[in-house]
């Protein structure tokens, strides 16, 4: 396929990083939600495909060309988006595979022309290889990536056959038509877990929208500090249990410290999110950053949010949050889940209600925001449970007025299983067909009250539309649409800001 004139100058504004006049080696293309061509998003923001940006940047350091198109953020259609790559023509696509996306990246999948091979990899390339190694629509699939992919996607560019040699990394012999798989010969943990501090600082040109200017006028830019979570929420595909390989390790203090700097030189930004699993997640990490932090006046110059553990803070004497709150803490998200603590335990959190609103209340008296994730609709979850969870996040509200310091934000959303991680075995076990449990599909709302306007990123909604406890759905959704309804208010109002 040749590109018009109007078609390449839309391919160069929708992909990133590449040099147009060179051949393109990869396109790495971050999938839609959903197929925009139906339904246009309304939505302005979402996070940047950092993963992704980093397999590229590393790559391009290996003297490769290539791009990022994020389909998602620039809202693109299923037949747009194979349309587009094949009009460019990449010698390989690569692609990051989600459960809830997994369609949408099938369907573009199939649309490639037969001469663009195909790699792919993410959580759900890493629960379900056989599944999709065995889909007729990834006909190009030449090299399914299990695990953190730097290292062995640059040796896929160089040289397809080295997948033989390549740990972690599947395909499907063509002849036979069966599965194979690449045996490392040497070095298997170098190819499996990269060092994270020798990795290059991510090339921004593949993130177009990150720097970004924030709601309150700063120049803010997204951040890994570490890569791997310690612990084994059965709802989470981080979960320690569903990526055995993945070895958990932080980044150096003086490393983080160094790439806030660059972006501040760079891009003038002054705020910083943390969207790794678990930034804030333990106390032998926590101290010595917070070291750097106070050395570097980090306080002093930038704001940053990170992901934490409820459990993790409970330790944390008051000092320690007072240093955090020095260093520039602006917000925490924090995984709370349910206020049921008959839940929690079930969902292996390691935490309860009383410890959550402890927490917080310890955070915002200091004017550390808190943004709370919850889930409704859990395998065995009760009206009761549902009821403890609607109080729970009412009295996080109260605590947040009562202070006045730090607002309270609450994220809301239905439970749906992933492949690989805890429950999923759990339901499977009982009887659920994966097939069911991989029908994915919008949370409509509406009919409660709630619009795509009002849920900001909420867009991440998905259910398969199974009563997994004892709460029908509809009362189930009516309950997400009243909290979500009370969280826009909130906004809106400015309440404790």
């Amino acid at each position: 396929m040749t590109l018009t004139a109007t078609e390449d100058r839309a391919a160069s504004d929708l992909i990133a990083g590449a040099d147009p006049n060179r051949v393109l080696d990869a396109l790495f293309v971050n999938a839609p939600l959903r197929d925009y061509a139906l339904r246009p998003r309304t939505n302005d923001y979402t996070l940047p495909v950092l993963g992704m940006a980093y397999i590229a940047t590393y790559a391009q350091q290996a003297g490769f060309n290539v791009g990022v198109l994020d389909a998602e953020a620039q809202g693109l259609g299923v037949d747009e988006t194979a349309r587009l790559i094949n009009g460019v023509r990449p010698r390989w696509v690569g692609m990051n595979l989600l459960a809830p996306t997994y369609e949408m990246s099938a369907r573009i999948s199939a649309g490639l022309d037969p001469g663009i091979s195909l790699m792919v990899g993410g959580h759900h390339a890493r629960a379900m290889p056989a599944r999709i190694l065995d889909d007729p629509r990834m006909g190009n699939l030449r090299a399914l990536v299990i695990g953190e992919g730097e290292p062995r996607v640059a040796a896929l560019l160089a040289d397809e056959r080295r997948r033989a040699e390549l740990p972690g990394v599947m395909w499907r012999d063509r002849l036979l038509g069966t599965h194979a798989a690449g045996i490392a010969r040497d070095r298997a943990a170098d190819w499996l877990s990269p060092d994270i501090d020798a990795l290059p600082l991510v090339n921004r040109a593949f993130l177009p929208q990150d720097p970004y200017i924030a709601d309150d006028g700063r120049t803010e830019a997204n951040i890994v500090g570490s890569r791997g979570c310690p612990y084994d929420c059965g709802f989470c595909g981080a979960a320690v249990s569903a990526n055995p390989d993945v070895k958990i390790r932080p980044r150096s203090p003086e490393g983080i410290v160094d790439e806030l700097d660059h972006l501040h030189e760079t891009y003038g930004t002054t705020a910083y999110r943390f969207v790794d699993d678990l930034f804030l997640g333990a106390k032998r990490v926590i101290v010595p950053q917070m070291e750097a932090f106070t050395r570097h006046r980090i306080g002093d110059r930038y704001v940053w949010d990170a992901t934490g553990r409820i459990n993790v803070f409970d330790r944390l004497d008051d000092a320690m949050l007072d240093t955090l709150k020095a260093n520039g803490l602006r917000e925490v998200a924090l995984g709370i889940e349910s206020g049921s603590d008959r839940v929690l335990a079930g969902m292996d959190k390691r935490i309860t209600a009383k410890m959550t609103e402890q927490v917080a209340a310890r955070l915002l008296a200091r004017g550390i925001g808190v943004k709370g994730y919850f889930i409704l609709g859990y395998p065995g979850e009760e009206q009761e449970d549902l009821d403890a969870t609607v109080r729970h996040i009412h009295n996080l509200w109260a605590i947040a007025d009562r202070y006045g310091a730090g607002r309270f934000r609450a994220s809301v959303f239905e439970f749906r299983p992933y492949p690989g991680t805890p429950i999923w075995k759990t339901l499977t076990d009982a009887g659920h067909e994966p097939d069911t449990l991989l029908a994915y599909s919008d949370v409509d709302l509406t009919a409660d009250g709630a619009d795509e306007s009002m849920r900001a990123r909420d867009e991440f909604n998905f259910s398969v539309g199974v009563q997994f406890g004892t709460v029908p759905l509809p009362k189930l959704r009516a309950t997400l649409a009243e909290l979500t309804r009370e969280q826009h208010d909130r906004n809106r109002l400015g309440v404790a800001a």
